[in-house]
């Protein structure tokens, strides 16, 4: 069987692909992206894949597709017109949104504006109570007429949020009959009490519309590649990577497109766990950095963290994602002087134009720009492939360099410090409100800029320690080819008195449940093995905040409720150092998340014929206001595990480039990572 990795990123388009029974060689490639027709760099890297896997008539394929096509979509805000129906009397629910803002400092801060205008929502004279039970029984003639003027004022996707509907989702189901009966049976209706049945009635409105806004964009996308991979690998089964750092079959993808937002830098945390693993590394900071925007997670005692209050765009995503925060600019942010300060960001050069550099007609001073211009980068990326143009982008930087009195070297020099200080600022809040000390961390890097940037933060941060994967730019796409199918059932607990019996029997069924998930995505025979993870948010009764705290199977198992108090009071004590053992404590949400694993590469380092002699040359570089004239550059496939090289210095590779700073030593390492190690 062949499994083939892809994620599809702003500016390039990256592959790995495996052959089950070949070993642990795993090929990987990249092309440009080709937006807005994405598809068309996914054809062209496909097809060259293709040559280099050379794939027999009839062998299975399984292919894991990342894809930002969604997240695009909301945050241009380009979809179809969306009726959104609610329960009579909240007409405004997606304009009032939530108490607070998000900047109340600023006395000019506006609230969102939703993707629903005002005059596409419809109110259904119905209402359930927060138990489940009905108030005010719903009648199909009515929400028929309702339908009819939805249709008629133009709407092309149905979402559906009605109050309570987490308790008992009988009336909004009674909404979907009716917007098929009016529309018909392909009619796109997303309702919230399938996608993420809990209480905060915005969220789940939110969810819905947020589905319903994607689903006919994705649903084309994602069409077109099936139709496109079953052509070329006949038998073959496309699943999508999710933002859970899993995956699910196309068909659940373009049913579900909102549990897509987050699956491109969520697959990238997923290869992080795979490496962590057999690095034996377990408290990771991660870093990706594209051309748009840089990431970080973390992971601890190996497993990743999950968060339920992510955000895309404008608009929150209140499911469990992989816990991912944006710190600052990518590659191609823009440099300017801003009432004479120097700014990195947040308008980004993009993909076409792109930065100077790239020839592809941008003229605007990006990070990438200053890197070449600092020394970092060569003369040409990909192997010679995609060369460099220094005079554009020493042309660029001239406005720059002149509104800082200096020349263009040192304001590249000043653009990388700035952007340094903008990801430090990010990074430590973020680990302060996890309880993590950046001395204990190893801070990995991947992405197009990772590895000449996320030294320079560690430097910064007092980070003692950076591994480097063997490819870092197309590290996401690995992530894909090594994800799970994974899914999250749930049900809303809250308000109820539960004891360890009726709980162990709420996880049974949610198992059960979760358990006919996976049974629909893949075949039995192509899964080697399945688990299951209890989770329960949980907290102090009166408190208005949980915590998301993973139950033992035993304990659930045995309906241990004491052992289950136990391990929430040991997490709020780590997460806010105070708990309190005798206070009564209330279970909000119940859920279970199930992994289903395929045949994926053992981890191993990859074939090399190093023979040592790995200097290529030198160059100018500058760190820091610090010229170095002669700083050394190396070729990584010909370093030695008895190779040393002490910064600053530059490793070189096909697909990417690693900056050594001044302080650091970087050595092969394990399965044929480079590790940076403060000397």
């Amino acid at each position: 069987m062949i499994r083939i990795g892809v994620d599809i990123g702003g500016t390039f388009t990256d592959f790995c692909g495996w052959r089950e029974g070949s070993g642990t060689e795993v090929i990987s490639l990249k092309v440009p992206s080709t937006p807005p027709a994405f598809e068309e760099g996914f054809r062209q890297g496909f097809e060259l894949l293709l040559e280099r896997l050379g794939p027999q008539d009839g062998e299975p394929a399984v292919v894991m597709h990342g894809t930002t096509v969604s997240t695009n979509a909301v945050i241009e805000r380009k979809g179809p017109k969306v009726a959104f129906i609610v329960t009579k009397g909240y007409r405004d629910l997606l304009e009032l949104q939530r108490m607070g803002v998000r900047n109340p400092l600023n006395i000019f801060e506006t609230r969102t504006k939703p993707l629903v205008e005002r005059a596409m929502v419809f109110e259904v004279d119905e209402r359930l109570l927060h138990g489940g039970t009905v108030r005010t029984p719903i009648r199909q003639e009515a929400i028929q007429e309702l339908v009819k003027q939805a249709k008629d004022a133009g709407a092309n996707g149905y979402a559906v949020a009605l109050l309570h509907s987490y308790a008992n989702p009988a009336h909004e189901r009674a909404v979907e009959e009716a917007i098929r009966t009016v529309v018909g049976a392909d009619a796109e209706v997303s309702l919230s009490s399938e996608i993420w049945p809990r209480v905060g009635e915005y969220e789940r409105a939110i969810v819905s519309v947020l589905n319903a806004f994607v689903r006919k964009r994705m649903n084309e996308y994602i069409g077109a590649v099936e139709r496109y991979v079953e052509s070329r690998l006949p038998g073959s089964q496309l699943f999508v990577t999710r933002s859970n750092g899993g995956a699910m079959a196309a068909a659940e993808a373009r049913r579900f497109p909102v549990h897509t937002l987050l699956s491109g830098p969520a697959s990238g945390v997923t290869a992080v766990q795979y490496l962590a693993r057999a690095a034996g590394e377990r408290n990771i900071l991660t870093m990706d950095m594209g051309g748009t925007s840089t990431d970080i997670s973390l992971l601890r005692d190996g497993q990743a963290m999950t968060s339920n209050a992510a955000e895309v765009g404008d608009f929150p995503v209140v499911m469990p994602v992989t816990g991912i925060e944006a710190i600052g600019a990518g590659g191609g942010s823009i440099a300017m002087i801003d009432d004479g300060v120097l700014r990195i960001g947040p308008q980004s050069a993009g993909s076409y134009p792109g930065p100077a550099c790239f020839s592809r007609g941008g003229t605007a001073p990006t990070l990438t720009d200053a890197y070449l211009l600092a020394g970092y980068l060569p003369e040409a990326l990909l192997g010679g492939k995609m060369g460099l143009d220094r005079t554009a982008s020493e042309r660029a930087m001239a406005p720059v360099a002149s509104g800082l009195k200096a020349d263009v070297f040192g304001a590249a020099d000043m653009c990388v410090a700035v952007a340094s200080s903008n990801m430090v600022a990010g990074v430590l809040p973020y680990l302060a409100r996890q309880g993590v000390d950046p001395e204990d961390l190893t801070l990995l890097v991947y992405g197009g800029g990772g590895g000449i940037h996320g030294p320079l933060l560690a430097a910064e941060l007092g980070i003692n320690r950076v591994l480097v994967p063997t490819s870092p730019s197309t590290f996401c796409a690995f992530g894909g080819l090594v994800s799970e199918l994974s899914h999250d059932v749930m049900e809303t607990v809250h308000g109820q008195r539960v004891d360890g019996t009726a709980l162990s029997e709420k996880y049974k069924a949610l198992r059960q449940e979760a358990g006919e998930w996976l049974s629909r995505q893949a075949p039995p025979e192509r899964l080697v093995s399945t688990g299951f993870e209890c989770w329960a948010e949980m907290r102090y009764t009166g408190q208005s905040f949980q915590v998301d705290v993973r139950l033992p199977d035993s304990a659930v198992e045995s309906a241990d409720l004491s052992a289950m108090h136990a391990i929430f009071h040991k997490e709020h004590e780590r997460i806010y150092n105070h708990c309190d053992p005798e206070a009564p404590v209330e279970f909000v949400d119940l859920r279970v998340r199930i992994r289903g694993a395929m045949s994926i590469p053992e981890p191993a380092a990859p074939s090399s014929s190093a023979v040592g002699d790995a200097f290529k040359g030198s160059r100018s570089m500058r760190f820091q206001g610090e010229i170095f004239p002669e700083a050394p550059v190396f070729e990584r496939s010909r370093l030695t595990h008895s190779d040393e090289v002490p910064g600053p210095a530059v490793i070189e590779q096909s697909d990417a480039t690693l900056v050594v700073p001044p302080g650091f030593v970087a050595r092969v390492g394990a399965y044929g990572t480079i590790l940076m190690t403060r000397s």
